[in-house]
């Protein structure tokens, strides 16, 4: 890592031009809407998009930003994320646009303080820097430096914090450098808190956490205020099912072709593979239904109880995907039983063809059997795998890797 920034430091000292976009007066407006469509935007434009949520937010004129200072740190971020399935560039601008998204919804503005509000847009700006399109377990598993260097502990989520904070260390990357030392220090502290919210693996603790809180919230209780944060950060995090079906839907097949380069990789090396991310047992509607039901719908109904005005624009799509996703499911369930049906049929077929053969040979019936024989041990190797259909391969999805 500190080669690669080293050669990109050697980038930063030529002059960055504004970016040579100027944002409509529709697409400023769509941006604060959790219905944005990222896929319809290059990596420049998404740079720009970025740029004017700091901006709107009050951020650069509150903190005294250097303007160029952001405009470079912002270009630093986008070549530090890796052209993943997944885990890249888009799915940074994704996350940030949603919390962009719940701050004017939700009138954060209003509750937290400017700090709170750099801290959640930069947290969410960072919090996958660096991803290397392999989760955690991964890591662990396979005992890569980013698992030995953080003793097993969200190694990804700390690596990530990592690079966040060496991109600062740079003077011109530096978007904190007006602030005294103890005012850095608790941004330092609380985005690096933010990132490590976004391991999985912490969901339940999270979300308990703040369920014991919700009902008696006090934002003068900086305890409160710092899961509320989490449990944001969390949200954007894992919020494409939020968007329009045309919008979620291209992400699922994005997520299951990371997480297929994953399992693959993982038989290979002999490896444990999570049910979850093998091709051979996976499809996108059993990807979908238990994670919508029982992470996504439960969290973004705890966080309604505090904004209820996210039940029509992010609480009632969930429930809408749930459901379709159901649909879909049922659909394939019924494919597959028609399928298994269709298949003991024809090994019914099969059987009685053999039969026949064999009481014609073992009667001395000088008839030729015009069917091939088949082995007993064959034909019902044969007739398991049909019953089996559904465990078969599944039809690998199409590559959408971001042109980021």
């Amino acid at each position: 890592l500190r080669d690669e920034e080293s050669a990109k430091n050697s980038t930063l000292n030529t002059p960055v031009n504004p970016y040579k976009y100027h944002l409509s007066k529709e697409t400023v407006e769509a941006l604060r809407l959790p219905t944005f469509d990222a896929w319809q935007w290059e990596p420049n434009e998404m740079l720009s998009c970025l740029e004017h949520m700091y901006h709107d937010l009050g951020l650069v004129k509150e903190f005294n930003i250097n303007p160029i200072t952001l405009k470079r740190w912002l270009l630093c971020i986008h070549d530090n994320y890796k052209n993943n399935p997944f885990h890249n560039f888009r799915h940074c601008f994704c996350v940030t646009q949603m919390m962009y998204s719940m701050i004017c919804l939700c009138s954060l503005q209003e509750k937290f303080t400017q700090v709170d509000v750099l801290i959640l847009m930069t947290a969410a700006v960072c919090h996958d820097l660096d991803h290397p399109g392999f989760n955690n377990t991964y890591q662990i598993n396979a005992r890569t430096e980013l698992a030995v260097r953080y003793n097993d502990i969200s190694p990804l989520e700390n690596h990530h914090c990592a690079v966040a904070f060496q991109i600062f260390s740079q003077p011109d990357c530096n978007i904190f450098s007006n602030f005294d030392p103890e005012a850095f220090k608790l941004i330092r502290q609380g985005a690096i808190t933010l990132i490590l919210a976004t391991d999985m693996a912490r969901h339940g603790e999270i979300l308990d956490s703040f369920k014991q809180k919700v009902d008696k919230f006090d934002y003068a209780d900086e305890e409160h205020v710092t899961c509320l944060k989490m449990v944001l950060i969390k949200c954007c995090d894992i919020s494409n099912e939020v968007r329009p079906m045309e919008v979620a839907e291209p992400w699922v097949d994005c997520l299951l072709e990371e997480y297929f380069m994953q399992s693959d990789r993982e038989k290979t090396e002999g490896l444990p593979v999570a049910p979850f991310m093998d091709r051979e047992k996976v499809t996108k509607p059993t990807a979908q239904i238990g994670f919508i039901k029982f992470v996504l719908i439960p969290m973004f109904e705890t966080v309604m109880k505090l904004f209820p005005q996210i039940e029509e624009a992010m609480v009632q799509p969930l429930r809408e995907s749930r459901d379709r996703y159901e649909e879909l499911k049922q659909i394939d369930d019924a494919m597959n039983e028609k399928k298994k049906s269709e298949s003991l049929t024809m090994g019914g077929k099969k059987n009685s063809v053999f039969c026949q053969c064999m009481a014609r040979f073992l009667t001395g019936t000088n008839t030729i059997c015009v069917s091939a024989p088949v082995s007993v041990e064959h034909q019902s190797g044969a007739l398991r795998r049909k019953v089996n259909w559904s465990c078969q391969p599944h039809q690998s999805f199409p590559s959408l890797t971001s042109s980021c």
